[in-house]
């Protein structure tokens, strides 16, 4: 069954009206319900839905959704299977991508990234309080409304349970999951990662809106491999020539970016607060100058 042919059907009572993305196990859409009104409706590929594994996935998905309930992560409202469909129902998030925005608007000011970080950092806290680690934090996984400045986590499609025992993962030893150019150096290995794999997705995030680049200069996926595994990060200070950040906002982000663990900062709630305050404090200090010489 294609993507095209269920728009305009009714499944479990959420209406399809319109096709807005696509991954590698499930097709999302806009859909409209008589009493949620405008939903998001992840449905699961139909060649997925007889293998074991992928349906365990996104019902783990599903229910990980229902566990947390926070502002700034996205609201699962049912999910259950229906005419051989397994669908997830989810809160319609206005605005983009945060890296479609990111990449039109090009680096953002440290006040603003203040902004983003702290409400997914938030996010992440309340996840982790459940014992849910994301594993996948990357811009393509938040949305971002630009006129109320609100970031919302999305997609835990590869979250997995801290308390997870060996014998129930989903995940092949040697293998990691995530996306490289976002992901702990520790999951490279495959092996069962801690929450202080997403700190250093989020550091890497607050990096990239703040520099318009990413601590590891790899041009492809086979040399990014070995500098995350060999190498340390590019120092914010030198990411880009001419830009220049405070000593205490490099600082709290590259603690955030320690490969060595017991060096990183050891929860998400202590990495945004020390780097929130630090970037709140440089945009002062700027607003402050120009107020001053008026540049």
């Amino acid at each position: 069954m294609s993507q095209d042919s269920l728009i305009g059907r009714t499944v479990a009572g959420y209406r399809l009206l319109q096709h807005v993305g696509e991954g590698g196990t499930a097709t999302v859409y806009r859909a409209e319900h008589p009493e949620r009104g405008a939903v998001a409706l992840k449905v699961l590929r139909t060649r997925l839905a007889q293998d074991p594994v992928a349906v365990k996935r996104f019902l783990r998905e599903a229910e990980f959704g229902t566990r947390v309930s926070h502002p700034n992560i996205v609201k699962t409202y049912d999910y259950g299977q229906t005419d051989g469909l397994y669908y997830l129902a989810m809160e319609w998030v206005d605005g983009e991508a945060l890296e479609k925005f990111a990449a039109r608007s090009g680096r953002l000011a440290p006040t603003l990234v203040a902004t983003i970080i702290e409400q997914i950092g938030a996010a992440l806290t309340a996840a982790h309080a459940e014992g849910i680690i994301h594993r996948d934090l990357k811009p393509a996984n938040i949305m971002y409304t630009p006129e109320t400045q609100r970031a919302v986590l999305l997609d835990f499609g590869i979250a997995r349970d801290a308390d997870l025992k060996p014998e129930e993962r989903l995940t092949r030893t040697g293998f990691f999951v995530g996306t490289l150019q976002y992901v702990a150096p520790e999951a490279l290995s495959g092996e069962l990662v801690t929450a202080q794999a997403d700190v250093y997705s989020l550091g890497t995030i607050a990096y990239y809106l703040l520099t318009g680049t990413l601590p590891y200069s790899g041009r492809s996926p086979r040399e990014l491999f070995q500098q995350l595994l060999t190498q340390p990060p590019i120092p914010l200070n030198q990411a880009v020539k001419g830009l220049k950040f405070s000593d205490s906002v490099e600082e709290a982000l590259m603690a955030g970016l320690e490969r060595d663990l017991s060096k990183r900062s050891p929860t998400v709630d202590e990495f945004t607060t020390r780097l929130c305050t630090a970037l709140r404090q440089t945009g002062e200090r700027k607003s402050f100058l120009k107020s001053l010489f008026g540049k």
